[in-house]
């Protein structure tokens, strides 16, 4: 077990029945208009991914690093089953859920670091989660130790939780949670879920003067940064189908900037 054990610490997650892969050298790709416009294809489709499988998810999003795992989480098996808590400080296996549906209160813990990639978890009854003798998941600690330490452990985008006695969670012909395999199976392959909002998730705050119709935004800013000599606002009568067209090519500041300087009123052009 402790060759397992070290093979699990340097970061390998080997799957039964898998060899490792050779890695490939990586070519220098030159970059190009055309290429970077595929990557930008390549970010949307993966923004797209991720919000499709939150969504079938009941807003419950993928942690797919270390740095996702705090606050609110849930531990999804292959089966769209969660871990779920009993009265008793047990854990089993909960029943399927369906397209949309996140997990139950039960299902829910509370995730905080430790360091050194490890986690602690606290269960809905305020009781931080440990093994015991047997190696079955128990909510029953007040305080965290090194029983009470769990490190999730990543491999090719599939993640397996290594418990404190050296040994994968799994589950056995009861349902029960516990740590005995030293080696990850497809039951072993796990999904840590959460619905903390991540700053990368947090919708962009729009400027008061950038709200309303682009006849409105453009008096906003001629009176932002307009003098008023003789007080009256001169504002371009060219009509707003440039703005329209400058907002959608991302260019609108620059030429709500050349506007004004035709007017001749902007302090920030003389």
């Amino acid at each position: 077990m402790e060759e397992s054990f070290k093979k699990v610490k340097s970061g390998a997650l080997l799957l039964k029945g898998e060899k490792k892969k050779k890695k490939k050298k990586h070519r220098k790709r030159e970059r190009s208009a055309d290429g970077e416009e595929k990557g930008e294809k390549r970010v949307k489709k993966s923004q797209d991914t991720f919000k499709t499988d939150m969504n079938m998810h009941g807003g419950w999003w993928l942690a797919e690093s270390y740095g996702h795992i705090s606050g609110p989480v849930a531990l999804q098996f292959s089966n769209s089953a969660y871990m779920k808590a009993l009265d008793n400080g047990k854990f089993v296996l909960g029943a399927p859920h369906g397209d949309g549906q996140g997990p139950e209160p039960e299902e829910i813990l509370m995730a905080m670091k430790t360091g050194e990639g490890k986690i602690s978890l606290k269960s809905g009854f305020d009781k931080y989660l440990r093994l015991d003798k047997s190696g079955a998941m128990v909510g029953v600690s007040d305080a965290v130790g090194a029983m009470e330490m769990f490190e999730p452990i990543w491999e090719d985008g599939k993640m397996a939780l290594l418990g404190p006695n050296g040994r994968f969670m799994a589950v056995d012909d009861e349902d029960f949670i516990l740590f005995n395999k030293d080696k990850v199976g497809p039951m072993e392959i796990i999904k840590i879920r959460s619905n903390r909002i991540r700053d990368d998730m947090k919708k962009p705050e729009i400027p008061e003067e950038m709200k309303g119709t682009m006849d409105q935004v453009e008096t906003k800013f001629v009176k932002k940064f307009q003098k008023f000599q003789d007080h009256k606002l001169r504002i371009n009568q060219n009509g707003v189908a440039q703005l329209v067209d400058a907002k959608r090519s991302g260019n609108l500041h620059e030429t709500l900037l050349d506007r004004r300087e035709k007017m001749k009123s902007d302090r920030m052009c003389k």
